[in-house]
């Protein structure tokens, strides 16, 4: 009998107390292969993020959640200069944890990333928009163009416009990429 056959029979004989402990790392890469794909995007995006804002010396706490099948990752912290002017701060910051997390992972990420609630608020001002353009076509009948906006935006948008019982469809190349809201067919 080997050393591990006589250990193992000792462990499985033996009262709980006397059984030797599992082996603390075995345990933790188990509980990291059981990370859905998308709990290790998070784990993966919210350590370079975290490195980053380090290495910047800014303070932020990272909160990390799954939802509508993407992985979310928010900074919450009051310094605006990681959302800078139009947020092209917090969408170079999100390019780069989707190619970290892609690099770590092998793949394509959708990671959505907030940095001090702007995303919800942004959200809050389009859906508004949304509601006046869609007044305007009901007053005048007639289509009505947008502001050019990213994709993240024009969805939003869209959503909104189609909840209103209204069309709406995109217009023209990025970075000008519109959109504009129809009347009901």
């Amino acid at each position: 009998m080997t050393q591990s056959e006589q250990t193992a029979d000792v462990a499985v004989g033996a009262p709980e107390d006397e059984r030797p402990a599992a082996d603390v790392t075995e345990v933790t890469e188990e509980a990291e292969a059981k990370l859905s794909p998308l709990e290790e995007e998070c784990d993966v995006a919210a350590d370079y993020l975290e490195e980053l804002l380090d290495i910047a010396d800014l303070d932020g706490d990272l909160d990390t959640y799954t939802e509508g099948g993407r992985a979310h990752v928010s900074i919450v912290t009051d310094a605006e200069v990681l959302v800078g002017k139009d947020a092209q701060v917090l969408e170079a910051l999100q390019e780069l944890a989707r190619l970290t997390v892609m690099t770590e992972t092998g793949r394509r990420s959708r990671l959505m990333l907030d940095i001090g609630g702007h995303r919800e608020r942004r959200r809050t001002e389009l859906r508004e928009l949304a509601a006046d353009a869609v007044a305007e076509v009901k007053d005048s009948g007639e289509s009505v163009a947008l502001s050019a906006m990213n994709p993240f935006e024009r969805k939003i948008v869209h959503d909104a416009v189609a909840d209103a019982g209204f069309r709406s469809e995109s217009e023209g190349d990025e970075p000008k990429r519109h959109v504009v809201v129809l009347p009901p067919a």
